[in-house]
């Protein structure tokens, strides 16, 4: 089942203090000045994204899979060096639901080396189930963020809760941080990052009982938005 429209390149951010905070204390690590300075974001791999119902396995030598619990919004306008307000709002078609998969054993071998992630990430994306147009969330839009609950289950039990409305970084500012010297085009998909509690790594893998196996079924909430669910199959 595909992604419920093409996407023309993926850009996720890293925009919720408590998780980047969590994370980072869970190896003796301190916030980096330069993450209140900048939004920062990697890009991730458009021809890896799937759809609802779409089944997820882990790739190649990893044993610690884990999901990520993600706000997207969806590029509906061509723009470029938006300004960090709420007019930076017109280019965007709508929000969907993201899961930024992750294999964090691969993950922590790609980052000691300090480029950023990139295998870890680019063997799946899901988003949808659908995509709600801005217009329809307007009255959830305040100071620049969504105030939109948001949770995840695993084989229907509660891992994770938050609000898109605790995002450091807002959508205005996200938007023209990524249009910067560059052109957003209809289609682009732009990930908030990983919600607070938003993922096993956070969670720590020894709360929940481990990390995502073959079996498990993952469905991510937004309010207003909907249910995105995959299950989890060994590899083919």
């Amino acid at each position: 089942m595909p992604a419920p429209f093409m996407v023309a390149s993926l850009r996720d951010f890293y925009a919720f203090e408590q998780h980047v905070k969590t994370c980072r204390g869970h190896r003796g690590l301190e916030m980096v000045p330069q993450w209140y300075q900048v939004p920062v974001f990697y890009f991730s791999n458009p021809v890896a994204i799937i759809g609802d119902g779409d089944p997820v396995w882990a790739p190649q030598g990893s044993a610690a899979l884990d999901y990520e619990l993600e706000l997207a919004c969806v590029i509906g306008t061509a723009a470029r060096d938006l300004p960090a307000d709420d007019s930076a709002m017109e280019c965007v078609a709508g929000f969907t639901v993201m899961n930024d998969w992750s294999a964090r054993d691969i993950q922590r071998a790609e980052m000691a080396v300090g480029l950023g992630p990139s295998k870890s990430k680019d063997f799946a994306t899901s988003l949808g189930p659908v995509v709600v147009p801005f217009e329809d969330l307007r009255d959830a839009h305040k100071d620049g963020r969504l105030l939109l609950e948001m949770t995840a289950r695993v084989n229907g039990k509660e891992y994770s809760r938050g609000n898109a409305g605790t995002m450091y970084w807002t959508w205005p500012q996200v938007l023209a941080h990524a249009s910067r010297d560059t052109e957003l085009r209809p289609g682009d998909v732009i990930g908030s990052g990983t919600v607070g509690t938003g993922c096993i790594l956070e969670l720590t893998p020894e709360a929940v009982g481990g990390w995502l196996k073959p079996g498990d079924v993952v469905e991510l909430t937004i309010e207003r938005i909907g249910t995105l669910r995959n299950p989890i199959v060994e590899r083919p």
